[in-house]
């Protein structure tokens, strides 16, 4: 592993070659390059910051699990800068659409127009989905516990507690880079783990 204070003058090529390798100091230092960037990039498209750095962290997950598929073609932070985008426009689409179907407003024929054609889904109970739902939470929770404790405690506060990133790097006495970087391996060892049970068209769908 490179020196830490090489790492900071390296350019980022180097330092996704290094992340590619496995080296995860390479990895932190792209992500303190350019995590700033991103941040103000998301909320210029979601227009709220707690959204933001959800989604940032999301998109620097992605990054993290995806680096392998990185052929720099392109730089580093205009991949990213990608990542991001589409976050966010996903998480537009997703709270356009529970918009679209809050059934809770006043009915009137404007509404009857809007829903027609809109076949719902079926709200009856599924006594097969329910059984794959609770095996899925059986199983995560047994991977969970099986994680080593250092990235069981953030993948706890960040991901079950939703505690802001901030509060979590407090909690754990580390600066905010090393927890962002403890929590992407914390969710690589968690996807790792799930995989080994892709019997399911769930697990599949979850952990693909």
């Amino acid at each position: 592993m490179a020196d830490a204070t090489l790492i900071r003058i390296e350019p980022d090529d180097q330092l996704v070659t290094r992340s590619q390798g496995g080296d995860q100091a390479a990895f932190e230092e792209l992500v303190r390059r350019h995590e700033n960037t991103c941040i103000k990039l998301a909320v210029s498209i979601l227009r709220d910051a707690a959204e933001a750095e959800d989604e940032v962290q999301n998109s620097l997950w992605k990054a993290y699990s995806r680096i392998h598929q990185f052929q720099q073609d392109s730089k580093f932070s205009t991949w990213l800068s990608r990542i991001v985008v589409n976050q966010c426009l996903m998480r537009l689409r997703k709270a356009k659409r529970a918009r679209l179907l809050h059934l809770d407003e006043p009915w009137n024929s404007e509404s009857a127009s809007t829903l027609n054609g809109l076949e719902l889904p079926d709200q009856d109970p599924n006594p097969e989905h329910d059984l794959a739902g609770r095996e899925i939470k059986e199983v995560l929770h047994k991977e969970v516990s099986r994680i080593p404790p250092a990235l069981r405690k953030v993948l706890e506060l960040r991901d079950v507690q939703e505690l802001p990133m901030p509060e979590v790097a407090s909690r754990l006495g580390i600066s905010a880079p090393a927890a962002k970087s403890r929590l992407l391996r914390a969710r690589q060892e968690l996807r790792n783990r799930m995989r080994k049970h892709k019997g399911s068209e769930g697990f599949l769908a979850l952990f693909a």
